[in-house]
């Protein structure tokens, strides 16, 4: 396993983090054990999760797998979404933040978080507010870096600088959706990370399995699959992308590898990306992942990359 900088942090990361959306849902207790115990030992040590997370069942079955492992791992959980039923229940409010890091220290059964996310951009809450917040309990010794996911490049820009001004505690990451076929980001946030070290954390790497190349043109969805029945894959299921994904698993093939290890070293090729958050809901996905770690693609292989994708 390599390992990266998170951000302009002094920690290092895995450059394969492990995603957990679906801990305590479709995983239960028993696969998650299983996939941290094999995660920790293919070099693993960055895992992402959040409060929403199949309602803190993610947490929780990680604060279970993780006991007395805390010190092998950068623990990341997020902020925002909706945890109960009353008006201030969720956001990112100095009240639910305050209150949301307690809840979650307690399913994670940790005294700290290694970084805190939030994890959209409050429209309802002055950013003064959030950061002042974050920035306190980092002093408090609750959070040891604090990040950001899904803000624009605006937002995340207005943000840090008023972090900087009021000599608070930056966002050191930025968590964006981001791959192979999502490139959006390359306008804007990617040249503003770059400049002032920004680490970027890039999830749903394979476009929910479309760029793993199961999906065949002209053929149904795997059953069971996210193909089946998922909106956000079958977006990308136009004749353009099947083209891109055929002559990209070709090339990777052609080199020993999958076409999933592919993706994962295009975006680790990319600037500023500190780790790709893979999710696993099998021991087997997992190792798959972190095998595409040590990939590197030379800057003759990264041009024949883009010029397939166009």
């Amino acid at each position: 396993m390599n390992y990266r900088p998170l951000g302009n942090s002094g920690v290092l990361v895995s450059v394969i983090g492990l995603g957990t959306n679906q801990f305590g849902g479709k995983v239960d207790q028993q696969g998650v054990n299983d996939i941290i115990d094999a995660a920790l030992d293919m070099g693993v040590n960055f895992i992402d999760t959040a409060d929403v997370y199949q309602k803190g069942r993610s947490e929780e079955t990680l604060g279970v797998a993780l006991k007395g492992r805390w010190q092998q791992v950068v623990l990341a959980t997020k902020v925002f979404g909706k945890m109960g039923e009353g008006p201030n229940d969720r956001g990112a409010s100095r009240y639910h933040i305050f209150n949301a890091v307690e809840d979650s220290l307690r399913r994670l059964q940790s005294d700290h978080i290694d970084l805190y996310q939030i994890h959209r951009w409050d429209a309802g809450t002055p950013i003064e507010e959030t950061l002042r917040a974050l920035d306190d309990l980092v002093r408090a010794g609750k959070v040891r870096y604090v990040g950001a996911s899904g803000f624009a490049a605006w937002q995340l820009a207005r943000a840090n600088l008023l972090a900087e001004m009021r000599g608070w505690s930056p966002f050191v990451t930025i968590q964006p959706h981001y791959h192979m076929l999502e490139r959006e980001l390359e306008k804007e946030m990617i040249p503003y990370c770059n400049a002032y070290g920004v680490g970027i954390l890039p999830y749903f790497p394979l476009a929910g399995g479309f760029l793993t190349g199961k999906y065949k043109r002209d053929e149904p969805a795997p059953a069971g699959s996210r193909g089946e029945g998922s909106a956000y894959v079958q977006g990308y299921m136009t004749d353009a992308n099947y083209t891109a994904v055929e002559k990209l698993t070709a090339w990777a093939e052609s080199r020993g590898r999958t076409m999933g290890a592919l993706a994962h070293a295009w975006l680790l090729a990319q600037p500023q990306v500190s780790s790709v958050i893979s999710g696993a809901t099998k021991v087997s996905q997992i190792r798959q992942n972190a095998g595409a770690a040590d990939w590197a693609l030379t800057s003759a292989e990264l041009e024949e990359v883009n010029a397939i994708l166009g």
